[in-house]
């Protein structure tokens, strides 16, 4: 890491950046803390660990919330097999401090967002995907490489497996209109909630409660295009509709079905979070389903993670970000 990124981390880590109050404080064995891993979210630190904490864990956690003049620390067993895991198993517990009301908000990149220590596995917001996030609030994927040309009028994006709709809040914080589908609408709701709290009204945009191979296909059906099309499935998922998908499987039909969906000169924006998933195995993925549905890449870009989930040997990326621009 050159000296400008480790400052900017320091800057990020320290809290002082007054624009963000969520991030990752400790990465595990990137961070010479193997297995541990502790995030700020807002007023709360959120330490994440397969084993129970030592009392040296403790102290150097308690320590983080001293500096940070942070509120309470919350503690989760961590189990990587999430379908095995119940959600009071999931769900983080108060060890330090002062109890969480049932939601909360914290702050990335000017951009306010409901958190919750008692809604499951996730507390609302996914932290490594914040460089894509900050992507899409510049409107720029990197230097010579923009998302929307908005000379043409006003952008429209899909975004499918939306969790809380953070990606369709940053597109719409630019002018955007978004459509957001996923198979939950408990965090359908969240998501509208989040453009509430920026001051947009989620009636000026699209909340589609659903399953999103269906959906695609009812799109392409009537013909609807897209400036930006997101897919970031999770690894396993299950519907009525389109039963059991798994990413190392149907990856490449995934990307296919998205790629019908993107205007000329428009973005195709695949996400990956399966450690097991290698970097080129996905990357080969996407280009198959892409080339499948006739389109050719004529721009592309793969966003690393950011810098608060720095990489090791025993701490290997697992986030894959592949933007691509389709003819």
């Amino acid at each position: 890491m050159n000296k400008p990124k480790k400052n900017e981390l320091r800057i990020l880590r320290q809290g002082l950046d007054q624009n963000t109050n969520i991030y990752r404080l400790i990465h595990g064995s990137a961070d010479r803390w193997k297995g541990l891993y502790v995030d700020r979210l807002g007023d709360y630190l959120l330490i994440q660990s397969a084993q129970s904490l030592t009392e040296n864990q403790k102290e150097e956690t308690q320590e983080l919330q001293h500096k940070l003049k942070l509120k309470g620390i919350y503690f989760k067993k961590l189990n990587r097999q999430i379908q095995k895991t119940s959600i009071k198993e999931s769900t983080p517990q108060l060890i330090f401090g002062i109890k969480a009301p049932e939601f909360f908000e914290a702050l990335e990149l000017k951009v306010h967002y409901k958190l919750s220590f008692k809604q499951g596995y996730s507390t609302g917001l996914f932290l490594d995907m914040r460089d894509n996030r900050q992507r899409l609030l510049t409107n720029q994927i990197e230097p010579g490489f923009s998302i929307f040309d908005r000379s043409i009028g006003i952008p429209s994006v899909l975004n499918t497996f939306s969790y809380t709709c953070s990606l369709s809040l940053c597109a719409a914080k630019t002018g955007a209109t978004t459509t957001s589908i996923d198979l939950s609408k408990k965090y359908l709701d969240w998501g509208k909630e989040n453009f509430k709290l920026n001051n947009l009204n989620p009636k000026d945009h699209n909340f589609i409660y659903g399953d999103t191979f269906d959906w695609m296909k009812r799109l392409k059906k009537k013909g609807i295009l897209y400036d930006l099309v997101i897919i970031d499935p999770p690894t396993f998922s299950r519907s009525k509709t389109s039963g059991l998908f798994q990413t190392k499987k149907h990856y490449e039909m995934l990307a296919n079905a998205a790629s019908n969906l993107v205007i000329k000169n428009g973005i195709l924006l695949a996400c990956c979070n399966t450690s097991t998933f290698s970097l080129s195995n996905f990357k080969s993925n996407v280009r198959y389903g892409v080339f499948k549905g006739g389109r050719k890449i004529i721009q592309s870009f793969h966003s690393t993670q950011p810098l608060d989930f720095p990489t090791s040997q025993e701490e290997p990326a697992y986030l894959k970000a592949y933007w691509l621009r389709l003819n």
